[in-house]
């Protein structure tokens, strides 16, 4: 992910007089902890049945297999979105999270691609078409890669290879790749529309099909394993959970309130969705080739939400509900409680109305961001306004709780929008 800048919020916070016990406090930084425990169990269960659907398609594909797939990996979004505001102040999951949800990728290191659009060479990316799936062995720029057979290893190790963060060979946007394709509609209608077979054994299209099998299973296999491991380490004992519990009860709080008010402003407001409607570009949508971005920002906004709440709904529709930020916050300010909860339900409804736009077949996001289109433009401006209007009353709990100084992430396109072009 990009970072441009950050903004900072500081606070003298001291758990102190007309505040409630640190025990309360306590209690919420734990169920901070089982919270996420709940939701990456959620995209662990939901990883898996993908897996199984991937593989189904692979052993026999067909247009509907192909079709039971895709729709698995959108289902694997929901949960795993309303997980991403634990990503900012947890080291541990902030050194994860590029292994399975890093973007944008250069998809011309993965596979076949149009060159039409994508371009045939990049300064910055010696890989940017080096074409693993069709090549068994790459010589690029003085390295010389085995890709004969394509494992899970393999992928780790092209992941990022040669430093270059667009060489995303893992995780969920490999995967949509290699599900849907490139979109190239640009700001018009449609989705990537790559065809089942791609993949087939006989009457292959685009040539190499086994090996674009081997692909896809291994970075579904990978996403599995990456995901027992985020799910260990907030189980007990696991790194994420012991960070936590080694920190004062200043410091827990601060780092709720720091993955809140990151995720709302720089990472969501900021560079997924202010960045691309300045440049009105399409490459600049978070799930791009599925055409799902409305979701993937909704979600983001709703982990924001069930944060605070201490609230989650599995995919299941099993519940999880655990002592609460918003608890802490009602002790202490009843009224920034009603405050915040208002703002919460305020940025829901706008990111509503952009995936009730999507959802009923008016425009995709992509073209809601695209020049010219004043009414789409609108939408996602407001969602951008209620996600800066929630992140400002975020300050003002860091500076009601009493919890340690905390830097959030800024973003260029709100702090500095003239160096967007630069």
């Amino acid at each position: 992910m990009r970072s441009t800048g950050f903004i900072s919020f500081a606070s003298v916070l001291a758990l102190g007089a007309g505040m409630a016990q640190a025990q309360s406090a306590r209690d919420v930084i734990d169920g901070y902890a089982d919270l996420a425990e709940a939701k990456y169990t959620d995209s662990l269960d939901a990883a898996r049945v993908l897996d199984a659907a991937i593989d189904a398609f692979i052993s026999s594909p067909s247009e509907e297999s192909f079709a039971e797939a895709k729709a698995a990996w959108l289902d694997a979004r929901v949960p795993y979105q309303q997980t991403e505001a634990y990503r900012f102040g947890n080291p541990a999951v902030d050194e994860w999270e590029g292994k399975v949800n890093a973007w944008p990728l250069d998809e011309g290191l993965i596979d076949y691609v149009d060159t039409s659009l994508y371009g045939e060479t990049s300064e910055e990316n010696n890989f940017f078409r080096a074409n693993v799936i069709a090549n068994p062995e790459i010589s690029v720029g003085g390295q010389s890669v085995d890709a004969g057979t394509i494992t899970p290893e393999l992928l780790q190790d092209l992941h990022e290879i040669d430093g270059v963060e667009a060489n995303v060979a893992t995780g969920y946007h490999a995967i949509e790749f290699l599900l849907w394709g490139q979109d190239l509609n640009g700001t018009d209608a449609g989705a990537g529309q790559r065809e089942w077979t791609d993949y087939a054994a006989d009457d292959c299209t685009n040539g190499n099909c086994e090996r674009r099998a081997e692909y896809l299973a291994a970075a579904s296999d990978l996403l599995v394993s990456d995901l027992e491991d985020i799910v260990a380490a907030w189980g007990e004992d696991g790194e994420a959970r012991t960070n936590l519990d080694e920190m004062s009860d200043g410091e827990g709080i601060a780092t709720i309130l720091t993955g809140l008010g990151s995720l709302s402003y720089g990472e969501l407001a900021g560079e997924r969705m202010k960045l691309g409607l300045i440049l009105h570009d399409p490459e600049e949508e978070h799930d791009c080739f599925a055409d799902n971005t409305h979701n993937s920002h909704f979600y983001d906004a709703k982990g924001i939400q069930n944060v605070y709440l201490g609230s989650y709904t599995a995919l299941d529709g099993t519940e999880t509900s655990v002592p609460s930020l918003a608890d802490l916050v009602q002790s202490v300010d009843p009224a920034l409680h009603e405050e915040m909860t208002a703002k919460l339900d305020a940025t829901m409804e706008a990111m509503g109305a952009i995936k009730d736009r999507a959802d009923t077949g008016t425009e995709s996001y992509d073209q809601m961001i695209g020049y010219g289109n004043e009414e789409g433009n609108a939408l996602v401006q407001g969602g951008i306004d209620a996600l800066v209007d929630q992140t400002r009353t975020i300050e003002a709990l860091v500076a009601t709780l009493d919890a340690s100084e905390i830097n959030v992430e800024g973003s260029d396109s709100l702090d500095n929008p003239g160096a967007v072009f630069q």
